[in-house]
């Protein structure tokens, strides 16, 4: 009876874990770029205490097993792109396809993100192209990008991230950059470490330039990304999730109250 005790118990810690997550994604719903997170749960190990057998023309055709619950292993990021929204903002720019575009981090090293809500920052060195944040976004050799004695209004960013803009005689002239957007092998692998932010890890594998792998990206001027997280989903799987933590509450009780009755019998 005790295994039944601990076996419920796994599955409510597990749904916990998942309404957790759920909760997460409902949260930033309307977080720009946000990738919403599903829970992935293994089987716990099993109590053989009979197995199939093999003995001449006969034998025991099927294993006599229980299992120990539930657990969660991982969490996996859908990376599905989120809806466009236009905002007429020459700063919003979003990702049509997989890349990332790259920020020089906090501590200097570079994280990666899809929420492309950009600003100009007036530093000692010049304005600069950053985060929301105020961390630099990065060109396709990593070098920070800055918009000194450039209109705003009349930048330009192309589909393939080059910046050009409009000088006060009409004429178009190059700033000399490309905003680097990088894929990674395994997008999965990628650590959120908050603010929309990405870090490499080993299992994602190192950044790779957006054109030398796979179908290329583009990028879109004056639209952002939104959330691409669904609140009639998310609430349909609160409510199962819901369900099971209280069908396993249940499991407990019942599992209790037969205790209660085993301790009470009378010779």
């Amino acid at each position: 009876m005790m295994r039944a005790l601990w076996t419920a118990a796994s599955g409510m810690t597990a749904q916990q874990f998942n309404v957790d997550v759920i909760s997460n994604n409902l949260a930033n719903v309307n977080t720009t770029a946000f990738k919403k997170d599903r829970v992935e749960f293994k089987d716990l190990l099993y109590e053989t205490m009979d197995r199939a057998y093999v003995l001449g023309g006969g034998g025991r055709p099927v294993n006599l097993q229980v299992g120990y619950g539930v657990t969660p292993v991982a969490t996996v990021k859908n990376f599905r792109t989120g809806n466009f929204e236009e905002t007429g903002n020459p700063l919003d720019l979003a990702i049509n396809g997989e890349a990332f575009f790259m920020v020089l981090g906090p501590t200097g090293e570079v994280v990666y993100t899809r929420d492309g809500s950009f600003k100009v920052s007036v530093t000692d060195e010049g304005k600069k192209l950053t985060t929301a944040d105020g961390y630099p976004v990065l060109d396709d050799t990593e070098s920070e990008i800055f918009l000194d004695d450039v209109d705003i209004s009349k930048l330009n960013v192309s589909p393939d991230g080059e910046l050009t803009y409009v000088n006060e005689e009409g004429v178009t002239e190059s700033l000399g950059q490309r905003i680097g957007i990088v894929k990674f092998e395994n997008r999965n692998g990628l650590e959120s470490i908050g603010k929309n932010l990405y870090a490499r890890t080993e299992a994602s594998g190192e950044p790779i330039l957006d054109e030398e792998i796979g179908e290329r990206s583009t990028i879109v001027q004056g639209f952002l990304e939104a959330s691409n997280v669904q609140v009639v989903e998310e609430m349909v799987k609160l409510i199962i999730a819901q369900r099971a933590y209280e069908i396993n509450s249940k499991a407990i009780q019942s599992a209790d109250e037969m205790l209660e009755l085993a301790n009470n019998l009378r010779r």
